[in-house]
């Protein structure tokens, strides 16, 4: 059977559970700016002096974005998508410290948003926020726990930060309606960005940052998956791993992901860091998405990496059955973003999206089916990817 031929889910829906899943979330620097309650628009860049300039372009190539905003703006038509699928569970990857106050990290880039424009999570029934990332601590160590203390206020979960190592290393905890829990685990590689500095300790706050993407490594993971996972459980693995541009996928990248999968039970290892999509690979029937793309960005109006589609969005819909943590469907939503909020694709970036997945990803032998709704649809091989032991 080829990829383009897979007939689509196998198994009863009522056994299945669906996960929303993307990318980066940047809600700071130019989007915070037109939220209801911006912060200080001044930031600490090489050719950007204020926040407010980022708004501008992105004026300049679409047209005026409204200030003051609802805290549902942003979303767009990403609301419409998941009041469709209705997904289980709702995770992102939140690359944006929630503070007013914490100095500038000296990195370059930093991103924040305000407190009071945290509430933006909300609107999108968001139930988990990866933290493992590059910027969560761009306000230093106060940002960090000012974000943690926000998240909790909101009763958003978190993963892959903490107050220290204990927290940091926690799973996620999320109840499922029909009983079970998804669990997610988080860690963020220093090929993404993360300076080793950041790493959580028993008595200082941080990320759960992981030094290589050896088999050791791996392994250490794995046994923390199968020692904190029950019967009924679907596990996660979130890692922020990687460049920010390029379709390439590193053979140290494919390595950990399968002998994670390999050693422990995990449905999904949830790629992010690069600014767009790329591919995605089914391995022993568990989804490996190796970079979803930036969901939210302020990037709109800048330009020099067109040949890689990074206008584009997308929002992935995972099922996977609920007794075997089997992958069953994998639909993509393409979406725009636009005068800083998300819009549904042309019918041309639609066409040029799939056709630039699907290269990618039969190269790891999946592919993309266009629905004639404008959504995707991920094909593979089912016998040829099935667990040995399931």
């Amino acid at each position: 059977m080829s990829a383009s031929s897979d007939p689509g889910p196998l198994f009863d829906t009522q056994e299945l559970v669906r996960i929303f899943l993307c990318g980066d979330v940047m809600t700071g620097r130019g989007i915070d700016q037109i939220l209801p309650f911006p912060c200080d628009p001044q930031i600490h860049e090489r050719y950007m002096q204020s926040a407010e300039g980022y708004v501008q372009l992105a004026e300049r190539a679409n047209g005026v974005i409204p200030r003051a905003v609802t805290l549902s703006y942003i979303w767009g038509a990403a609301l419409e998508e998941l009041d469709r699928f209705r997904p289980d569970v709702r995770i992102v990857n939140l690359e944006t410290s929630i503070t007013r106050g914490g100095r500038f990290a000296p990195k370059g880039i930093n991103y924040r948003m305000s407190p009071k424009n945290a509430a933006c999570l909300t609107a999108a029934d968001l139930d988990c926020c990866v933290l493992a990332n590059n910027h969560i601590l761009d306000f230093d160590k106060t940002g960090l726990l000012d974000s943690l203390e926000i998240l909790e206020r909101l009763k958003v979960k978190f993963v892959g930060a903490g107050r220290n190592r204990t927290q940091a290393d926690l799973p996620a905890v999320l109840d499922i309606q029909g009983g079970g829990r998804v669990l997610v685990f988080a860690v963020g590689a220093y090929s993404s960005g993360i300076p080793p500095s950041w790493s959580a300790t028993d008595t200082a706050p941080g990320v759960r940052f992981i030094k290589d993407l050896s088999d050791e490594t791996a392994a250490e993971i794995a046994d923390d998956i199968i020692r904190q996972r029950k019967s009924g459980d679907l596990a996660i693995l979130s890692v922020h791993w990687g460049s920010n541009w390029g379709f390439e996928i590193p053979d140290a990248h494919r390595r950990f992901a399968h002998r994670l999968i390999d050693s422990a039970p995990v449905s999904i290892v949830h790629g992010h860091s690069s600014h767009h999509p790329i591919a995605v690979e089914v391995y022993r029937n568990r989804l490996i998405l190796y970079g979803c793309g930036d969901l939210l960005n302020d990037y709109e109006g800048i330009a020099g990496h067109e040949q890689f589609l990074n206008s584009l969005s997308l929002m992935y819909f995972v099922t996977v059955q609920r007794a075997t943590g089997d992958l069953a469907e994998v639909v993509i939503v393409p979406l725009r973003i636009r005068r800083f909020q998300l819009v549904h694709a042309s019918r041309q970036d639609v066409d040029l999206l799939s056709k630039t997945l699907d290269r990618e990803c039969r190269r790891l032998g999946a592919g993309i089916v266009p629905k004639p709704d404008g959504r995707f649809r991920l094909s593979w091989d089912r016998s040829r990817t099935a667990r040995s032991n399931s």
